[in-house]
């Protein structure tokens, strides 16, 4: 077992071949509440971070992603993000995307964040991640929960939906 494979999934870098699923899956506006994003992204663009992942490293880059795929069967459910990255206080921000509806509730978010955080510990050397997540997310809020992420604070009426403000709930993890 390589330290980017759990019981489940493995993770692994963004490849060319994931650009018409990195594309398909930036481009949905179902995803983007979740993503903060608020305009489509173009082909070109989207080759162009892909092409960015495989040319520098985390650090000088200040993220990564990794697709995330199952064990059996190499099918790829979602991907996951470290972004600000920010190596002199050692921290970064954690995302995840478990595209499919279907493949929610499967195990394979939790498996992807105790990874993540093992990756981010051991190999990376940072001391913490954390995540924002909207109030009414209660399954990335169960999920980051489980891991072991403590919530430290809340961003009252941060997020605009179509139904009013929502708060957003700060959370941590010291993985040393």
């Amino acid at each position: 077992m390589t330290n980017l494979e759990g019981h489940i999934v493995r993770l692994r870098a963004v490849e060319p071949d994931d650009l018409d699923t990195l594309y398909k899956w930036e481009n949905d506006p179902e995803v983007w509440p979740v993503s903060g994003t608020t305009e489509p992204f173009s082909r070109h663009q989207m080759k162009r971070f892909i092409e960015g992942q495989q040319d520098i490293g985390v650090f000088r880059a200040g993220q990564l992603r990794l697709m995330i795929e199952t064990r059996s069967g190499g099918q790829t459910v979602g991907a996951v993000d470290l972004f600000d990255v920010e190596p002199l206080h050692q921290r970064a921000g954690a995302g995840i995307l478990i595209y499919s509806p279907d493949d929610r509730g499967q195990g394979f978010a939790t498996d992807t964040i105790e990874i993540l955080c093992n990756y981010a510990g051991r190999t990376l050397r940072l001391h913490q991640l954390w995540c924002t997540v909207g109030a009414d997310n209660k399954a990335s809020l169960q999920l980051f929960r489980s891991a072991g992420f403590t919530q430290t604070g809340t961003r009252r009426d941060w997020l605009w939906t179509p139904n009013g403000y929502m708060d957003e709930i700060l959370l941590q993890k010291f993985l040393r």
